[in-house]
């Protein structure tokens, strides 16, 4: 069994002891990302919907480190503190996933690390 560590600058560094991805036999497993600018090291979308988008920018660039992309991804968690705001999130995923959408789980959580609104974890294929 092939195993990975990814590793890009281009994401937000991991915040304890673990890896932002792990590439094994064909496929890439995600840590959760958090709406972290990479580049200021801060969570700085104040909206759900800005939080998503960042969470998903930054798993992009996790991705592309592995040599996959978004469009690979076969299954996302979502970790949200408040599912009142499904809508808003279905909202930003149709901009990133307009067709041939993965599959998704979503689950109410009572805190996320820093406070985040969200957070985002997957599983993708590598082309």
């Amino acid at each position: 069994m092939s195993r990975k560590v990814i590793s890009t600058e281009n994401a937000p560094k991991a915040i304890g002891p673990y890896s932002q991805a792990i590439a094994s036999n064909g496929f890439v497993f995600t840590s959760g990302q958090i709406p972290i600018n990479p580049e200021s090291g801060k969570i700085e979308a104040n909206t759900l919907k800005d939080q998503v988008r960042q969470d998903l920018l930054n798993l992009s660039a996790v991705l592309a480190a592995a040599g996959t992309n978004l469009k690979n991804i076969v299954k996302l968690t979502v970790f949200m503190v408040d599912l009142s705001d499904f809508s808003k999130l279905n909202e930003v995923f149709m901009e990133f996933f307009p067709e041939k959408q993965p599959a998704r789980s979503a689950v109410q959580v009572s805190r996320l690390p820093l406070d985040a609104m969200v957070e985002i974890e997957a599983i993708a294929t590598l082309e």
